[in-house]
Order: structure tokens, then C-alpha cells, then sequence
């Protein structure tokens, strides 16, 4: 499978460009119906790696894989008109060396048509992030909670807390100083984002993080009520969609049970000859 770069609206030079302009607005995707509905009001859509816990029942991110990205990264690509796409590089397929990472970030690029990769780490990735926008990838670079590193965090901890914070605000410069265009703070205190959102010159994009970061994203099933195996602090449910669903499903089996469903309306005309006398 193959899929040329869509030609959208915005680029990853665009979206530095939004740095102290206007907040930038971003939510995650993995399915063609959901990109969508979100593509007239995003600036970009990722393509999360969340998808392995969302829609895979992973109990974690760790298990996703690179074929499950270009799937789902496909996918977002054909709802997409304006937004810019944004794909995770799962777990193992870009630490080992920047080589590595440029072959991997190369081919979710070209079968998906994302316009830019997203990795984490912040000082250690600074080598592999210049050497992607060197070879002309761009990169979105991820420090804070880092959830591909849940296991060496201790759990889904705020990070960069008293004397946390100065390694985190260096994993930010450096990322910056490596050529990424912009940098999720993931489970930062409020006042640490803001502090990095002034010393860096890239997008900070939150999430559980500050409003005043640069923009802001979030898992749309967790913001519209689908996702409810668990709920962080930092999620603002704007829907409770999956209740409906439940509800609706629900109402579907007893009116099925009832013999209710399929009503006339929902048949069609008998179509058979009459019988003979």
C-alpha cells in the first residue's frame, strides 16, 4: 500500500508560524468517519498511538505496532481536506538509532501521506530528531509524560515537579534546538508549562498541561465520552457519547426481541406472483 502527501492547508511550518498568534487546536483520530468531523475545525489531527488502548483494548501503548499506524494513519488521511496529519511512531521502532527511526518515519510518511511524525524523549532524542529534519521530516517532538516510558516513569505521574523541573525544561530546549517545529507537554504543573512555553520558540501543545501553552490536544474518545475505562484529571468530557451509544444498543436488542424491528417501514414490498387459484 502506497499513499502520495495530501496537500492540505496547513504545514508544519504553518503551525510553528501560529507560535504567539492564536492557540492551536488538535485532536487525535484513527478512523476516516471521525478525521472528518474534526477536519473544519483542527489545525492538525494525530494520529495517536493511543488507538492500541482506545480501539485495541491494549493496557497500554507499548503493544502498538508499525503496521497498526500506517492502517489507521491511512485511514485519518482519507477524511482530511485542510488539517495537517500528524502520525505517532510507535513504541521500538525509532530508539535504537537515528537510522532506524529515518526508515520507519519514512514509511508511516509515504503509506499514509502524514505530513509530519510525532516521537518522544526529550535531550536522548535530540541526535534522531536533527537527523529526520536534516533528511526532511518533520518532527514533533513529545517530553513530560512520555507514555512509551509508563514502566521507567513509575506509572502516569505529573512529570517535571521541584527538581524535575530543570530536566524537563532542557528536554524542551533541546528538542527545540534539534529542529523539531513544535512539542507536547504531557502532565505538566500549570506554572512549568507556561515557563517552557516562554523559553522555547516552537509550539508547546498541551495536554494536561496549561492553558497557556500554544495549543492544546486531546484523545477525542475521551473528550466525547467513548473512552471510560478510565478518566485523567486533564480530560473535559464535552459529550457523554458512549452512554447514548449504550442506551441506543440497548433500545435496538429489545425492539429485535419484541419482534418490533424491522417495523413495515424498514421492509420492503412483496414482490412474488400471486398464487394460483
Amino acid at each position: 500500500m502506497s499513499a502520495t502527501a495530501r496537500k492540505t492547508a496547513l504545514t508544519a511550518g504553518d503551525i510553528r508560524a501560529l507560535k504567539g498568534q492564536r492557540p492551536i487546536v488538535s485532536l487525535t483520530a484513527y478512523t476516516t468517519p471521525m478525521a472528518r468531523l474534526m477536519d473544519p475545525h483542527c489545525d492538525f489531527v494525530l494520529v495517536g498511538d493511543s488507538v492500541g488502548m482506545v480501539l485495541h483494548g491494549l493496557p497500554s501503548t507499548l503493544g502498538v505496532t508499525l503496521d497498526m499506524m500506517v492502517l489507521h494513519g491511512a485511514a485519518v488521511a482519507r477524511g482530511l481536506s485542510k488539517a495537517m496529519m500528524v502520525i505517532d511512531m510507535p513504541f521500538g521502532t525509532y530508539e535504537e538509532s537515528p537510522a532506524q527511526a529515518f526508515s520507519n518515519a519514512a514509511r508511516l510518511m509515504a503509506e499514509t501521506g502524514a505530513a509530519a511524525v510525532k516521537l518522544e524523549g526529550g535531550v536522548e532524542m535530540a541526535e534522531t530528531i536533527r537527523f529526520l529534519v536534516g533528511r526532511g521530516i518533520p518532527v514533533m517532538a513529545h517530553v513530560g509524560l512520555t507514555p512509551q516510558s509508563v514502566h521507567a516513569l513509575g506509572g502516569y505521574k505529573v512529570q517535571g515537579r521541584n527538581e524535575a523541573a530543570a530536566p524537563l525544561i532542557a528536554d524542551a530546549r533541546a528538542v527545540s534546538e534539534a529542529g523539531a517545529f513544535a512539542v507536547v507537554l504531557e502532565k505538566v504543573p500549570a506554572t512549568l508549562a507556561d515557563q517552557v512555553t516562554e523559553i522555547v520558540p516552537i509550539p508547546t501543545i498541551g495536554i494536561g498541561a496549561s492553558a497557556g501553552c500554544d495549543g492544546q490536544v486531546l484523545v477525542v474518545d475521551d473528550m466525547l465520552g467513548f473512552f471510560t475505562a478510565f478518566k485523567p484529571k486533564f480530560v473535559k468530557r464535552y459529550a457523554d457519547l458512549g452512554a447514548a451509544a449504550e442506551a441506543a444498543i440497548a433500545d435496538y436488542a429489545a425492539e429485535v426481541r419484541a419482534r418490533q424491528f424491522p417495523a413495515p417501514e424498514h421492509t420492503f414490498a412483496d414482490t412474488l406472483p400471486p398464487k394460483a387459484d
